[in-house]
């Protein structure tokens, strides 16, 4: 299976809506690695890898977030997978 990596910022009102929670929940199910956290111009960037086709997943899912969430805008690039298997984690710094 082809692994993929991409690292996302989602711009919106992101911040104070759990959007960590939610995604960090999303991306277990999902069996991806990677970190997310808020960023201090009120985005949220996250890191992703795994299974192409659930990074693709997990992309789509940002374009939404949760239901408090109002998504503005998902920039996302990609990177050169590292073989990382940790466990999804909320980054706070």
């Amino acid at each position: 299976m082809a692994r993929k990596r991409v690292v996302a910022r989602v711009e919106g009102l992101v911040q104070g809506v759990y959007f960590r929670d939610y995604a960090q929940k999303e991306a277990r199910a999902l069996a991806l690695s990677g970190w997310v956290r808020n960023r201090p111009d009120g985005s949220v960037e996250a890191v992703l890898e795994g299974e192409a086709e659930k990074v693709e997943a997990m992309i789509a899912w940002l374009h939404t977030g949760p239901p408090q969430a109002e998504v503005q805008e998902v920039q996302v690039t990609e990177e050169q997978p590292l073989n990382d298997k940790t466990a999804f984690a909320i980054r706070y710094n």
